[in-house]
């Protein structure tokens, strides 16, 4: 009998921290375990300290994903994030736990699964407004949500990012910017509007902030989780859509701000490079998405089309030979 629990513990101690991997990453794979564990506590009936390695195998793992996607409602890009957790832990266990090689070998072998392409969902111009008057700004935690949701759409943050912000990684003056790490440890700055940089500051100098704490917090002020803007922009999202209807059908999630900042650069003439460097992405072809999302370009490409000339006359060929093939 291998226990689960001192392979799990060596995993995150001594694999991530030689990998140096991120807060961020160590919190996505720490919730991948944490929903894994209690849907095999459950299969199995075993308490977490007590579950075997072997108990783990490619049978539970396979309902675990379908659990994800049919009860929890998510998507196939977090599934496969998902999976990805549980394959770096089977490669690390596969070095401590020989003797389970097969069980190993066979959650190893599960395929990441091929999303469907879609266009990406954004906001228009009167979707984002009627978004942002939506929270009450007469209160305290009407006032952070709003200037909370603006940054969002203003900087393209992804919502991790925007919820491990602290005061300190805001520079304001001349140049006001956001500093933030994203994917794979890379640090990038990202400039603020004036009138966005206005009532950041103005709403952080009547809350009284210390520069470690967190930039949008809890009211007990502690950092928020990214359920908890996932919550916050439903609420907001079912208020504006009273007074516009088009969101009504649209699911918002807060991704969406980040495909709206995006889309927003775009149609203001951004090139796909800088667009790429602003979300912080790699290179250009995760980036291209926005291109194949905006009609607006589209139709302009359509408009400066020569037409096609319309044909006048019937086709006749003008050979006997394909005149008897183009009968057939």
């Amino acid at each position: 009998m291998t226990l689960l629990a001192p392979v799990l513990e060596g995993y995150f101690l001594e694999r991530l921290a030689q990998r140096r991997a991120s807060p961020h990453t160590i919190a996505s794979y720490r919730d991948t375990f944490r929903l894994l564990l209690r849907f095999a506590q459950q299969r199995t009936g075993t308490m977490p300290d007590r579950l075997d390695l072997a108990d783990l195998d490619g049978a539970l793992i396979g309902a675990f994903l379908d659990h994800l996607e049919r009860d929890r409602s998510n998507g196939v890009l977090t599934r496969n994030l998902r999976l990805t957790a549980i394959h770096s832990l089977f490669a690390y266990a596969a070095l401590r736990c020989p003797e389970h090689a097969a069980v190993i070998q066979r959650v190893l072998a599960i395929p990441t699964k091929r999303p469907t392409t879609t266009i990406v969902s954004f906001l228009s111009w009167e979707e984002t407004t009627a978004l942002l008057a939506a929270p009450d700004r007469s209160t305290p935690r009407g006032r952070r949500d709003h200037v909370l949701l603006l940054v969002a759409v203003q900087s393209g943050l992804r919502v991790s990012e925007l919820t491990g912000l602290t005061c300190a990684d805001v520079t304001f003056g001349p140049g006001a910017n956001l500093q933030t790490q994203g994917k794979g440890r890379k640090e990038r700055c990202t400039p603020l509007l004036p009138a966005t940089a206005k009532l950041l500051g103005a709403w952080l100098r009547q809350r009284g902030t210390e520069p470690d704490q967190p930039l949008f917090a809890t009211a007990a002020g502690g950092r928020l989780s990214t359920d908890a803007v996932k919550d916050l922009l439903d609420k907001y999202v079912a208020s504006a859509a009273q007074w516009c209807p088009t969101l009504r059908n649209k699911r918002v999630t807060p991704h969406t701000l980040r495909h709206t900042c995006a889309m927003n650069l775009l149609q203001s003439g951004t090139d796909i490079a800088t667009i790429a460097l602003w979300l912080g992405h790699t290179s250009t072809k995760a980036t291209q998405i926005y291109l194949h999302a905006d009609l607006v370009l589209k139709q302009q490409a359509l408009a400066r089309t020569a037409p096609t000339p319309a044909a006048r006359h019937r086709y006749r060929p003008p050979d006997k030979l394909l005149a008897f093939l183009e009968s057939l």
